[in-house]
């Protein structure tokens, strides 16, 4: 298949790139105009596209699938009325820019699997959370609910969207993990505020994994949470991290203190509760490649 791919540089990006290449397929990377990614890759070939004029290079016309991974890092600093802007501008806008385009295709794809993030039912506390739940309140919920409202207006052009709703990704690469094993390491990590609040997680393997499956099977569309079955609470994580590493787990993060040193995005990041079940997975008999937390953990810690 020739697939088109944007937010190919991220963690999650390279990732599928690299591992739809080796499946054959032909893909082609979304560059921005003010990208420094080389035009040179092993790991399929670059296609201009300007999210803010909708122009995109005749190499990414005529696509069988689409996989919109683009938006700024959720994680990367306070959440100002900049930061803000900029959150949802990578996100909604880029995704409107990207529809568009795909309506002005005279062959148009199959599938327009679009990322999105469990984000969206907000703290929720001790109630388990499918993709029929409703969504939250905050603004993380607010974004992430109207970045799948652009991604859903593909479906009036008969094209299939899935909207892959990302937990946490756990990765040696990056993403949060790469963050907590700092002070993990040197004997300075600790569960976040009471450590009562769900974790819902995924390894990067499995991430890829569904989001081919997504590609690939036609009776998957809408909301899809990208999770394993077995979310688990953030002391209970703070201490299989700490195990894994050999290290203690002493020095708890007081909520206090995360809000004041991040703002709204530690209550929305670090501090809310979100027990998520991934149904539609389940009902597609997926089997992931990494279902519980310790081996998960070892086999990351242990990759040095």
């Amino acid at each position: 298949m020739k697939i088109l791919v944007s937010g190919s540089t991220g963690l999650v990006g390279m990732a599928l790139v690299s591992a739809l290449v080796r499946d054959g397929h032909t893909v082609c990377r979304l560059v921005r105009p003010e990208s420094t990614v080389s035009m040179e890759t092993k790991d399929g070939f670059n296609v201009a596209w300007n999210p803010a004029t909708g122009e995109l290079g005749g190499a990414g016309v005529g696509p069988d699938a689409v996989v919109n991974l683009a938006g700024a890092s959720i994680g990367d600093g306070r959440w100002t009325a900049e930061r803000k802007a900029v959150l949802r501008s990578s996100r909604i806008e880029s995704t409107r820019a990207l529809v568009n385009a795909l309506g002005k295709m005279n062959a148009r794809p199959r599938v327009l699997v679009s990322a999105s993030a469990i984000g969206i039912y907000g703290n929720r506390g001790d109630e388990s959370l499918t993709e029929e739940s409703k969504a939250g309140s905050n603004f993380l919920a607010e974004l992430t609910r109207e970045w799948e409202a652009e991604a859903l207006k593909a479906e009036a052009l008969g094209i299939r969207v899935v909207l892959a709703r990302f937990g946490v990704i756990l990765a040696r690469e990056g993403g949060a993990l790469a963050k907590m094993l700092l002070p993990f390491k040197i004997g300075a990590g600790g569960k976040l505020g009471t450590g009562k609040q769900w974790m819902s997680w995924v390894m990067l393997d499995d991430v890829v994994g569904i989001l081919r499956l997504a590609i690939e099977n036609a009776s998957v569309r809408g909301p899809v949470n990208v999770v394993v079955p077995q979310p688990v609470r953030n002391e209970e994580f703070t201490k299989v991290l700490a195990k894994a590493l050999h290290r203690p787990a002493l020095f708890p993060a007081p909520a206090f203190a995360l809000r004041l040193a991040l703002g709204e995005m530690a209550d929305a990041l670090l501090l809310s509760s979100q027990r998520v079940v991934p149904r539609v997975l389940e009902n597609t008999g997926y089997q992931f490649l990494h279902a519980d937390l310790s081996p998960a953990l070892e086999s990351i810690v242990t990759k040095d």
